[in-house]
C-alpha cells in the first residue's frame, strides 16, 4: 500500500470520523494518532483537547503521558549498556546493586537476571506507587523502596508477572553503571539521539501548557503525580516523536537518527524469552504477539488519565501511534485495531486473542484442606497470618489480631490460591489510600507462598499495589 504523508489521509477518513464520533460519546478529551509506513509518516493528527479548562487543542506534537511505553524506551537505554559492555543482561541483577540487594522469599536470588527483570519473571512482586504534588508523600530513595518491596515471590523463571518495580530496578541499574540521573540519561543518549527532542522523563515547570492534562474517571484533572518506578512509567512524548522511537525499532535507518543500538541488538529486544500467553510472549521491554498473520511488536500504556499504544509490524515496516489523556484503554485498542486493517492486508480486527488461564471456582486438593499458620513480612515487622480451608473450598482469613474474615472472591488462576478480605497491613505506605488486601499464594509440597497485596480501592486517584511476602505451613 503506497501512502503520501498527509494531515487528512483519505485511507483514514472513516477512522477520523469514528474518532470525533467516540469523543462525544465517551467524553474523551483527546486522541492523538500517528502511522508510519517505510520510514514515512502517512498520518498524525489531534482530536479533541489536550486542555479542557483553558481550551488548548490537542495535535500530533502535544506531550501525552506514555505510561508503560515507558518500558521500552528504559529497555532500549539499558541495552545500550549492553553493546557497551558494561551490563550483561544474563547476570544477576544484585551484581548492579549497591549494598540493598533483591531479596528472595522462594527460589534463589542468583536466578534473578536483568534479562529477567527485563521480560517479566524474575519473580519481583505486582507493584505501584504514585505519589501526588498535592500530598505531602514523596518517593524515597530507590534504595528504600528496595528494602521496602525488592522480594522475590515467585521462582525466578516460573512465570510472566507484569512488573513496575522490576523497570524501577532497570533505571536505578541505569544510573549506577552510567553515573548519570535516569532522567538525563535517557535525554541524552536515547530520546534526543532518536530526535526526540521534545520528550521527557516527566514535566517540568518549562513544559507547562505543552502537555495534555490527564483527566480522572469523572471527567476532572487529575494532579500530577510522580512515581518510585520512573523506569516503568515517566516518559512524556508526542505522538510525532514516539513514532520515530517506533521507526527506529522497524531499522528505518531515518538519516537524522543516530544508529544508538546495532540491528542485532533491536531484534534481541524484539525476541521473546518468556511467555505470556499461547500467542505472545515478552523480551526487552516489547510484548511480541502473533496477530491474524502478522508478528506484532508493541508496548501499550493504562494509569489514571492515560491510555497509550505504541504498535509495531516488523514485516511491513509500519508503525501505529495512540495516545489518549483518560483512561480510555478499549478506544485506543479499537482504533489501533481499526488502523492495521486498513493498513494490512488480510488483518481481521475482530479476530478473538488467546488469553491467560481464566479462573476457575477453588475447588481444593486434599493436601491443602486444613489450617495454615505462617508470616506475612512487611518493611516494619512480621505478622502472623492463617487461613482456614475447608473441603467446600470455602477459606477465612486471620492477620495479626484482627478478626477473622472469609475470604472473597476465592478462585484457582495460573497455579495461585487467590481471593481479597478486608484488613489493616499496618503500613504508612499502604494506609495511605483505603484499600482491600488480596492473597496470591501458591501451594508448593507442604508450604503455601507468595504475596499479599494492598490494592486501594477505586477511586478518582490512580492507586497503589503494594506487595507483601507471605508464608504459610500446614499445621499438624
Amino acid at each position: 500500500m503506497t501512502l503520501k504523508p498527509h494531515r487528512k489521509t483519505d485511507a483514514f477518513t472513516n477512522i477520523r470520523e469514528l474518532i470525533k464520533v467516540k469523543l462525544v460519546e465517551q467524553t474523551v478529551p483527546s486522541i492523538t494518532v500517528a502511522v508510519a509506513k517505510n520510514g514515512i509518516t502517512v498520518w498524525e493528527e489531534g482530536f479533541g483537547w489536550a486542555d479542557k479548562e483553558n481550551r488548548v487543542p490537542a495535535d500530533e506534537h502535544t506531550l501525552y503521558s506514555l505510561a508503560s511505553i515507558t518500558k521500552p524506551i528504559t529497555a532500549t537505554g539499558l541495552m545500550i549498556l549492553k553493546e557497551q559492555g558494561r551490563l550483561e543482561l544474563d547476570k544477576p541483577v544484585n551484581d548492579y546493586l549497591g549494598e540493598q540487594k533483591i531479596k528472595a522469599g522462594v527460589g534463589d536470588q542468583k536466578d534473578a537476571t536483568v534479562r529477567r527483570v527485563a521480560n517479566h519473571s524474575s519473580g519481583l512482586p505486582l507493584h505501584c506507587q504514585f505519589f501526588y504534588e498535592d500530598e505531602p508523600h514523596i518517593p524515597p530513595a530507590f534504595e528504600e523502596t528496595i528494602r521496602r518491596y525488592g522480594n522475590i515471590v515467585a521462582v525466578p523463571g516460573e512465570r510472566y508477572r507484569y512488573c513496575n518495580l522490576g523497570y524501577g530496578v532497570l533505571d536505578y541499574i541505569i544510573s549506577r553503571i552510567s553515573g548519570k540521573s535516569y532522567p538525563d540519561y535517557i535525554r541524552e543518549e536515547v530520546l534526543h539521539p532518536l530526535g526526540m527532542t521534545g520528550a521527557y522523563v516527566n514535566i517540568g515547570e518549562e513544559h507547562e501548557g505543552q502537555h495534555a492534562i490527564r483527566y480522572g474517571i469523572d471527567g476532572h484533572p487529575i494532579p500530577f503525580y510522580d512515581f518510585d518506578h520512573r523506569g516503568a512509567s515517566a516518559v512524556y512524548s508526542s505522538a510525532h516523536e514516539l513514532l520515530r522511537f517506533g521507526m527506529f525499532h522497524l531499522k528505518n535507518h531515518l538519516q537524522d537518527q543516530k544508529p544508538i543500538l546495532t540491528d542485532e541488538n533491536i531484534d534481541e529486544m524484539q525476541r521473546p524469552t518468556m511467555k505470556i500467553k499461547d500467542n505472545a510472549g515478552y523480551g526487552i521491554g516489547w510484548e511480541i504477539s502473533k496477530q491474524t498473520g502478522y508478528t506484532v511488536v508493541s508496548h501499550d500504556g493504562a494509569m489514571g488519565g492515560v491510555a497509550t499504544q505504541l504498535v509495531l509490524v516488523p514485516s511491513e515496516s509500519l508503525a501505529v501511534v495512540v495516545l489518549c489523556n483518560s483512561r480510555q484503554y478499549a478506544l485506543t485498542s479499537l482504533i489501533v485495531k481499526e488502523i492495521l486493517s486498513v493498513m494490512l492486508p488480510g488483518y481481521k480486527k475482530g479476530a478473538k486473542e488467546e488469553g491467560n488461564q481464566e479462573p476457575t471456582e477453588f475447588k481444593p486438593s486434599p493436601g491443602v484442606i486444613g489450617k495454615w499458620s505462617g508470616l506475612v513480612h512487611t518493611y516494619k515487622e512480621d505478622i502472623p497470618l492463617s487461613l482456614l480451608i475447608e473441603d467446600s473450598g470455602d477459606i477465612h482469613v486471620k492477620l495479626g489480631d484482627q478478626l477473622t474474615t472469609p475470604l472473597d472472591d476465592t478462585r484457582f488462576q495460573d497455579g495461585y490460591i487467590k481471593g481479597s478480605f478486608s484488613a489493616d497491613i499496618g503500613t504508612e505506605d499502604s494506609n495511605r489510600l483505603p484499600y482491600n488486601l488480596h492473597l496470591v499464594l501458591k501451594p508448593r509440597n507442604k508450604v503455601l507462598n507468595g504475596s499479599v497485596i494492598s490494592i486501594s480501592l477505586q477511586g478518582k486517584r490512580p492507586g497503589n499495589a503494594l506487595s507483601y511476602w507471605a508464608e504459610l505451613r500446614k499445621d499438624n
